[in-house]
Formats: structure tokens, C-alpha cells, sequence
């Protein structure tokens, strides 16, 4: 195990020093673990652990590149881990997201024009008609998305991306179960975007720390609420 993590590291250090670059082609093998002093087998673990979290790529026939390295790419198995964790653990994933969003918002908000505050309101006019609960998911995915867009980080950003999209059941959840909660997410999103066109950034982040906190809040009650009839199911 100590050679793989040896051939672990010394692959990373190679992508982050720049001698191995996105999408270029890793030399042979045999090459490479003489390079590296690493038997062939421990070489092979390493890619094996490195394809797994998308920093590597093997195509079989043509050999092994590094991948583009995007911040997506490279938050997909966070995201597939947020997926398969139960309640508490989602309610750690909201925490995370709400402080990373208050920052990305009041980064992003000297940034937004009147086009793109244009587009926010326009936006939630297009969920006012109707209280469809797709709709507002849909639209509460897109609204977040294009406000953090500005924030000026894309690692920060796809960070987010990648922890909203792990909370989207339980934002459906609420919508079908929590009488109002399209009318208060649009009510919420309204003040964010006035915040916004104020150019006030710490207000557009205190709002959209309480916007996320009631969803926290909520899942912890309906949480509460699943414990007690399990147990009383079970009594």
C-alpha cells in the first residue's frame, strides 16, 4: 500500500507542477514505473485509485490521460458520496453550502448588472403562476446557479453546484410536503434580488443564509418527525 500511495503522490505532483498537463497522455507503463522506480502493479493501483476520483482517464487500446481537471469533474465523487448518506448527513451538506453561498453572493453581487438582474426577476415571475413543485425546483436550481456564476471563484462555484444538487430531493421533498413554501422561496428569492440591485452584499448574503437555514430547519423537523414514527412503529 505504502508504493501505491508513493505512486499516488508522485503522479499529483507531476499534474500540479505542470509536467503532466489536462488531457495529456501519461507515458507507457513500463515506462512510467521505471521512471518512477515503482513496480508495475503498484503503478497500476495508483491509476486505478487516481481514475476513481477523475483526475486520470484510461482508454483502453489508446492508454491513459490525464482528465481536463475541471472543479465538475473533479467534485463528482463528493457528490455521489453526499447522495448515498442519510438525513444528518444532508443537514451537514446544507450547512456546508450555506456558508460557502453567503461568501460566493456577496462576492458575486459587485459583479451583477441590470441584464442579469433582469433575468433573476424574470425568473421568478416564470414560477408565480403556477405552484408547481418542478417548476420551483427547477427554477431555485437555476436562480442560485446564476447568481453564484459571478462570484469570481469557479471552484467555489462548482462546490456549491455540486452541494445543491446532492439537496435537490429534499428541496422536492418540502415543496410537495411544507404548505406555502413556493410562495416563501419566491418571496425569499424577491429580497435577494433586491438586495442585489442595491448592490448591497452583505445583505444579499445574510438572505441567502436564511433562505437556505429555513431548508435546514426544516429538514431537521421532518427528520424529528421520521425518528418519532419509526419508533412508534416499531413499539
Amino acid at each position: 500500500m505504502a508504493l501505491t500511495e508513493k505512486a499516488i503522490s508522485t503522479i499529483k505532483h507531476m499534474i500540479s507542477s505542470g509536467e503532466l498537463r489536462p488531457g495529456q497522455r501519461l507515458p507507457p507503463e513500463k515506462e512510467l514505473a521505471a521512471l518512477l522506480g515503482l513496480s508495475r502493479n503498484s503503478l497500476r493501483e495508483a491509476v486505478k485509485a487516481l481514475e476513481i476520483i477523475n483526475v486520470l482517464e484510461v482508454r483502453r487500446g489508446d492508454g491513459t490521460f490525464v482528465t481536463s481537471l475541471e472543479p465538475r469533474l473533479l467534485l463528482e465523487a463528493m457528490s455521489f458520496s453526499t447522495e448515498v448518506h442519510d438525513a444528518e448527513f444532508l443537514l451537514q451538506v446544507m450547512g456546508t453550502r450555506r456558508v460557502l453561498e453567503f461568501y460566493a453572493v456577496t462576492m458575486a453581487v459587485p459583479h451583477i448588472g441590470p441584464e442579469t438582474i433582469a433575468r433573476l426577476r424574470a425568473s421568478i415571475a416564470s414560477v408565480e403562476d403556477h405552484e408547481d413543485v418542478d417548476a420551483l425546483v427547477k427554477h431555485d436550481m437555476e436562480f442560485h446557479q446564476l447568481i453564484i456564476s459571478f462570484c469570481g471563484n469557479d471552484y467555489m462555484a462548482s462546490l456549491i453546484e455540486s452541494l445543491s444538487g446532492r439537496t435537490l430531493r429534499a428541496r422536492t421533498w418540502r415543496g410537495l410536503t411544507q404548505h406555502g413554501s413556493v410562495e416563501r422561496t419566491l418571496f425569499e428569492h424577491e429580497q435577494l434580488v433586491d438586495a442585489i440591485a442595491a448592490g448591497d452584499a452583505l445583505l444579499a448574503g445574510t438572505i441567502v443564509s436564511a433562505h437556505i437555514s429555513g431548508v435546514e430547519q426544516w429538514l431537521r423537523h421532518a427528520g424529528q418527525e421520521q425518528k418519532t414514527s419509526d419508533v412508534d412503529t416499531h413499539s
